[in-house]
């Protein structure tokens, strides 16, 4: 556990949030769960919304040593992306759906929040497009990434992993091949009818 009060409090915010779920992240809960007063807790944290903005302000420093990661790193955007889209516990899992339940709630969450996700989302878009080069060998990256992603946060059934290492290698070599060096994706044309 963090040793500041309020890395204290964010810890025990993101406890319950895995426990029992956004509606049981309530002020009260939080600061008993933390060990501080009410009035402790709203010193760092006015409201629930600010609550919520700093745990996914720390959630996006994670994202940003990925970032990092596969920029600088001998994977590459593409195998980075692929293999963190998958949470890595089921405790990872558990807030991460929990964050996307309160975005979807649209209560206790700051416009600020809002925008963090979204940077982090397009961030990864556009890394994508940025090493790929190809628009729909990138988007077809994310939307296998979202995918994976969104099944685990849900608790769907997973692919095998020996077959989810041969997506990932297969779209991981796809993306190696230059632009200029891949066949032409033909514009669909316009139905008559």
């Amino acid at each position: 556990m963090s040793s500041t009060t309020r890395d204290r409090i964010l810890d025990a915010l993101q406890q319950i949030l895995i426990e029992r779920g956004p509606s049981a992240a309530t002020l009260e809960a939080v600061a008993t769960a933390a060990a501080v007063s009410k009035g402790g807790l709203l010193y760092h944290f006015p409201s629930k919304a600010e609550m919520m903005t700093a745990l996914i302000r720390r959630l996006a420093e994670r994202a940003e040593a990925e970032f990092r990661q596969a920029l600088e790193g001998d994977e590459g955007v593409t195998r980075v992306f692929l293999r963190v889209s998958l949470p890595q516990t089921s405790q990872e899992a558990a807030l991460y759906w929990s964050i996307i339940a309160a975005l979807r709630g649209n209560e206790d969450i700051s416009a600020e929040a809002r925008e963090i996700v979204h940077g982090i989302f397009a961030r990864w878009s556009h890394l994508l497009h940025e090493e790929i080069g190809d628009p729909v060998l990138a988007e077809t990256v994310r939307l296998v990434g979202d995918g994976l992603y969104l099944s685990a946060l849900a608790d769907l059934p997973q692919p095998d992993p020996a077959v989810l290492r041969a997506l990932t290698d297969r779209l991981t070599e796809q993306a190696a091949v230059p632009a200029s060096s891949r066949e032409a994706v033909p514009a669909e044309e316009p139905r008559q009818g």
